[in-house]
Order: C-alpha cells, then sequence, then structure tokens
C-alpha cells in the first residue's frame, strides 16, 4: 500500500464512524476480535491502579502480583491486536474502536475511541511488554520500601496514561493521555517526596511540561478551526483543508509540546533530573512511555508535517542541536544514571531527525531499539546501585564485572547497541537516520553533527562501562564505608537478559535498510517525505559513522582503561570548556536568571498590590465603618439628662441656622 493510499483508507474510517461498533472497514471481521476487546488495554492497568491505591495496604505484597498481572494481560492483549492487524490486508489495518460518547456540543463531538493500526499497534508492543519486564524487575528492586503497593500503582496509572495516548483517535484524547502521563510522572518522579530535592524535580518536570502543553492546546483549536472535528479520520483524510499557514502553526505548536515531553531544546532540562525517582520508574520515562510520546505524535500527524516540510527540516536541527548538546554533558558527568539521562536526551534527539526530516519509519526505528537498549542501561544501573548500596559515582566503582557477570555482559550488550557497533540494533536504527539527512536538500550538515554524536556517544558510554566495570575497585570493603558488591537476584537479573536479547537482535526488524519489516509495516499509516538524492554515497557515509564510533571506543579505552592519557592533566588543559559542561552549560541558571527571578519579582508584586491595594480597600472600609460605629455607639449612654442636653443643643443649633438664614435675607432684600 503506498502513502498515497493512506487517504481513501482514513476517509473510509471517517466515513463510518456514525456505526455504533466503530469503524471497521469491509472484509475485517466484526465483534469477538481482539481488535473489539483493544479498549481492555489501558482500562486493565487503570483499574489495577485504582484498586491498589484504595486497599494495597491490606493487600500487602500481593499487589505487586495484581499490578503484574495486569500490565501481562494488557501485553498479551496488544500482542493479540497486532497478530490481528498482521493477518489482514494492508487497506484493512485502519480500524476505529468506538467506546462511548465523550463530548457532543454544538459542531463538536469527541467520542471514547480507539485507532488501531500499524503504528499504535507497534507502540502498545513497546510500552506493555518492556513496562512488564520493569514491573518484574521491581520486585527485588523496591522490596522493603515501605511505600511498595504506592509505587506498584502509580506504574500502572503511568502505563494506563500512556495507553491512552497511544490509542486515542483524536487529538483530544491523545491529549487526555498526555496529560496523563505528566501526572503520573511527577508522582514517580517525586515518590521519595520527603527529600527535598526529589520533589522538586517532580515539580520541575511537572511544570516544564505544562508550558509545552500549551502548544498542544492551542493547536488544537487551529485544527479544529480548520476541520471542524479533532478526529485523526477527519483530520489526516484530507489534510491539505488546512491550507498552508495553518498546518506550520499547528506543525510548530505541536512540536513545541513535543520538546516538553520529549525534552528537546529548550525544555529538556526538567528529564536529566528525573532520575531522582527510582530507577525502575526512570527506565519507565526514559525507554518506553513519556519521553516518546512527542516523537510518537509528530510521527501520527506526518500527513499534516508532508505539507510543510521546511518546519520538518526545522524540527530536525533542533533536534540534532539538543543531541549534540546532551551529548557533550554526558561526556563529563560523574552520577551513572545522570550519564544515562543525558544519553536519553541526545538520543531522543535522532528520532526528531527522523521524524522531521520525513524518515517517520527511521524515526519509530530508532525508538523502538532505544526502548531496549535505554531500559537496559537504566535496570543495569540500578543493579549496579543495588550492590554498592545506592552509590551513584562512578569514580567510586570499578572492577564490578567479576562480582555482577550477569550485570556486566548485558550492559555490554547495551553499550554496544547504543555505540552503534553492528549488528547491534543501535547501529541499524541510527544509521537509518542518518541516512535521512544524507538524502533530504539542506540536511547535510546535520548528517556531520549526528555523526559526530556517534562518536560523542560512544566515547561517553565507553567511559559509563568501563568505569564502573573495569580497571581496580576504587571503593572499600572494610569500615564504616564498606560495599560488598553482588549479583542482583533473579527478579531483578531476568528482565535484564530479555532485554538484552532485544537490544542485540532488535535491528532486525528494519533489515535489509528501507526494506525491512519495519518499513512495509509502518508505511501504510504514515506520509513520508524525506528527499531521495543523497549528498554522498551511503555506503561510504555508514563506514563514517562505524569509524566514529569505534574511534569514541577507543579514546575511551586510552583514557580510562590504559591511562594513556592523565585525566586530571586532560581536565586542566580543557580549563573553562570542562567547567562549562560539568555546568551542563549553566542552562538552569539562565533559566533561574531570566524566568524564576522575575517571576518572583513580578509575582510579589502582585502580592504586594493585593495586600496593599485590593485588601487595603476593602480593609479601609471595614476600619472606616468601625470607626464610625465607635462614635455612634459611644452617643448611646442611656442616660436621660445626655439626650436631654442633646435636644437642647439641636434646638439651639436650628434657632441659630434660623436666624442667620432670616439676616441673610434681610440683607439680601436692602
Amino acid at each position: 500500500m503506498t502513502p498515497a493510499a493512506l487517504l481513501p483508507v482514513l476517509a473510509a474510517a471517517a466515513e463510518g464512524g456514525e456505526a455504533a461498533t466503530g469503524i471497521v472497514p469491509a472484509g475485517v471481521p466484526g465483534a469477538g476480535t481482539p481488535a473489539d476487546l483493544a479498549w481492555l488495554i489501558p482500562v486493565i492497568p487503570a483499574l489495577s491502579a485504582v484498586l491498589l491505591l484504595l486497599v494495597g495496604r491490606r493487600l500487602g505484597r500481593i499487589s505487586a502480583a495484581i499490578a503484574i498481572v495486569a500490565v501481562g494481560a494488557s501485553a498479551i492483549l496488544a500482542t493479540l491486536v497486532f497478530l490481528q492487524l498482521l493477518g489482514l490486508e494492508e487497506s484493512e489495518r485502519v480500524l476505529v474502536t468506538t467506546v462511548a460518547t465523550w463530548i457532543s456540543a454544538g459542531e463538536l463531538h469527541v467520542n471514547w475511541a480507539l485507532l488501531i493500526d500499524p503504528l499504535s499497534s507497534i507502540m502498545s508492543l513497546l510500552v506493555t511488554w518492556v513496562g512488564l519486564l520493569i514491573h518484574i524487575y521491581s520486585l527485588g528492586y523496591m522490596h522493603g520500601d515501605e511505600q511498595y503497593t504506592r509505587f506498584f500503582a502509580y506504574l500502572n496509572l503511568f502505563l494506563a496514561a500512556m495507553l491512552v495516548l497511544v490509542f486515542g483517535s483524536s487529538l483530544l484524547t491523545m491529549f487526555v493521555g498526555w496529560e496523563g502521563v505528566g501526572l503520573a510522572s511527577y508522582l514517580l518522579i517525586g515518590f521519595w517526596f520527603e527529600r527535598r530535592d526529589y520533589a522538586s524535580a517532580a515539580k520541575k518536570a511537572f511544570i516544564l511540561n505544562r508550558i509545552g502543553d500549551v502548544g498542544f492546546m492551542i493547536a488544537m483549536f487551529v485544527v479544529f478551526q480548520a476541520f471542524g472535528s479533532l478526529a485523526f479520520a477527519d483530520i489526516l483524510s484530507d489534510p491539505r483543508a488546512i491550507g498552508t499557514g495553518a498546518a506550520v502553526a499547528v506543525g510548530l505548536l505541536l512540536f513545541a509540546a513535543a520538546t516538553g515531553k520529549s525534552a528537546q531544546i529548550p525544555l529538556y532540562v526538567w528529564l536529566p533530573d528525573a532520575m531522582a525517582g527510582p530507577t525502575p520508574v526512570s527506565a519507565l520515562i526514559h525507554a518506553a512511555t513519556m519521553v516518546t510520546a512527542g516523537v510518537y505524535m509528530v510521527a501520527r500527524m506526518s500527513p499534516i508535517y508532508a505539507l510543510v516540510p521546511d518546519v520538518g527540516l526545522f524540527i530536525a536541527y533542533i533536534g540534532v542541536a539538543t543531541a549534540l548538546l546532551a551529548a557533550v554533558i554526558a561526556c563529563v558527568q560523574n552520577d551513572l544514571k545522570k550519564i544515562l539521562a543525558y544519553s536519553t536526551v541526545s538520543q531522543l534527539g535522532y528520532m526528531f531527525v527522523g521524524v522531521g526530516l520525513g524518515s517517520q519509519v527511521a524515526g519509530i526505528f530508532h525508538l523502538l531499539t532505544h526502548g531496549f537498549f535505554k531500559a537496559l542501561l537504566f535496570l543495569a544501573a540500578g543493579s549496579v546501585m543495588h550492590a554498592m548500596a545506592n552509590r551513584t559515582d562512578v569514580w567510586g566503582m570499578g572492577g564490578l564485572r567479576k562480582a555482577m557477570p550477569v550485570t556486566f555482559i548485558t550492559s555490554v550488550i547495551a553499550w554496544l547497541a547504543i555505540s552503534g557497533v553492528p549488528p547491534f540494533s543501535g547501529f541499524w536504527s541510527k544509521e537509518e537516520v542518518l541516512v535521512a539527512a544524507l538524502d533530504t536538500p539542506g540536511a547535510f550538515p546535520i548528517w556531520v553533527i549526528g555523526t559526530f554524536v556517534a562518536f560523542l556517544t560512544a566515547f561517553y558510554m565507553s567511559r559509563w562501562l568501563f568505569l564502573i566495570f573495569f580497571g581496580a575497585p576504587r571503593f572499600s570493603t572494610r569500615g564504616p564505608e564498606a560495599v560488598h558488591p553482588h549479583e542482583s537476584p533473579l527478579s531483578m537479573t531476568l528482565p535484564l537478559v530479555l532485554l538484552a536479547i532485544g537490544s542485540a537482535v532488535g535491528g532486525a526488524l528494519e533489515y535489509p535498510p528501507g526494506e525491512g519489516f519495519l518499513h512495509g509495516w509502518l508505511e501504510p499509516v504514515i506520509v513520508p517525505f524525506v528527499g531521495d538524492t543523497p549528498f554522498i554515497e551511503h555506503g561510504f557515509a555508514q563506514w563514517l559513522v562505524i569509524a566514529a564510533g569505534l574511534l569514541g571506543i577507543a579514546l575511551a579505552f586510552v583514557v580510562y582503561l590504559r591511562r594513556s592519557i592523565d585525566v586530571e592533566a586532560l581536565r586542566a588543559r580543557a580549563g573553562g570548556a570542562y567547567g562549562f559542561a560539568l555546568n551542563k552549560f549553566y542552562v538552569d541558571e539562565a533559566y533561574i536568571a531570566l524566568v524564576l527571578v522575575p517571576g518572583r519579582y513580578l509575582a510579589d508584586g502582585f502580592v504586594a498590590f493585593d495586600r496593599n491595594v485590593i485588601d487595603g480597600a476593602v480593609n479601609g472600609s471595614a476600619y472606616l465603618t468601625r470607626g464610625l460605629a465607635s462614635v455612634g455607639r459611644r452617643l448611646q449612654s442611656g442616660l436621660v439628662r445626655t439626650y436631654a442636653l442633646g435636644v437642647m443643643a439641636g434646638a439651639v443649633v436650628v434657632v441659630v441656622l434660623f436666624a442667620l438664614a432670616g439676616g441673610a435675607a434681610a440683607l439680601g432684600g436692602s
């Protein structure tokens, strides 16, 4: 099915929207199919979250089993839906299942409905299965935590919201899930809210995402004005109806929302702090759920972006700039989770390069492979923390490969994948993104920067691996600061092994490149607009990217394993540049100086105006009334002689006034 054939399929879906059973194109089985039960995929984890929040304390450890079974049921059902679509013809793989009417007001009609197509089905597989592995891992990691049941309730709430976002059949339904993952991330990042820095990180994530969400809301107004509907079936069936100007506005506004949710310049600063929550939360946010939402949304709206490819090119440049900035910062961080957090920001930049340049398959492909190896890296980091009494400084580790063989081997696989070493998954997806940059006019600088970022990625991830697992131990095994590294329990290592398999062979989803399964699976529901005129020959460019990755690994080997270069001397030579990168280019400080401090002064000014002017006027009238009443109260003495004296005084005043008036009249008559 060609991309152009997408439009009549969606148009047919739009016409069928009045049917009580939802949109079912001709030839698709009706009742009793997995697609008819797809609404349970987000509902089951949502119901389990509610149950655990209400009676979780009474259930105790059973709460974890309930949460895992709920996510497992969603994963199995998502798989059945995927298999159903797989068995259909390309023209029949766009289904909309209507659950109920949500809003019907004037011209606005919004249903609770699920858009089931190749894009949403492949995303649901990533969310549910990786989410399930993270749930299993959490059994061991969160063992002993006093808020054990609350943690699993929040995890399931997070997954339910992400699944609503993925399956939403309209922008408004997607927005419900969009806000849901924002709420759940706030709850999970600040899970240990007793620590002030953790609570601050949660608020930072919540507020920065709300800033981006303003763009999403305004975009919905523009879309409704143009189409009279917010349903994807109506919007994407005839995207040209929006007009070029409105398409530019919608494209930029939705990307503004994506910069918040998917951590791109200028709203990326919340994501590195999001690792304040428990490590399974970091894995869930960074790999399978929240941060992928913006990439998914841009891919979903590809027919709109195809109308204005210059907006897509702008998105790609923001993406590669974010990738470069975050990679440089990651090179000098010392916290093992913060290195991975900045790595996530950088890899998200690659994804936006793909979807921005119109190669949505490349962007989604990297999203999927990244989901495997980044979840693995974060869970491996959690395993290391579990063994090292929650220490996170990579300079206080070393030599852990012997004590933690499973964690070490799986970490090596993830390291090779993210470093772009063939044949591991990250190589294939990153290469496809960079090929899109080669083929697009005006995007060659993106390829150059992206290749340099590949070098930096291999360097900082090699640094991460070498400092943790190789060399002599840099920690004490005696005394009050002693640690005794050990391998994690099976509940933690089993997810590592399964994710390692995905990280190793995930590239098979799109092999051969540009012609693999994923390409044929997604192309019918997206509108690619990438060019086809490479700036330089693909094969030569591929070898350059491989060489860049190997060079990064070699440099890290020389610096951190062979110690042929003195690290301290290297830092001294770098001087201010090293400190600049170590302090994250002072972006947070700039936000404080340019936004928070003026905002605080503005808020203080409003408080002073409210207190002195608004409250002053109200309180002043009260004081005046009380003063007058006080004077009047003193006149009510209850003594007859006082009242008689008052009457006499009043009579005298009246007589005097009449006398004066008469005298004035006499003078006037003369």
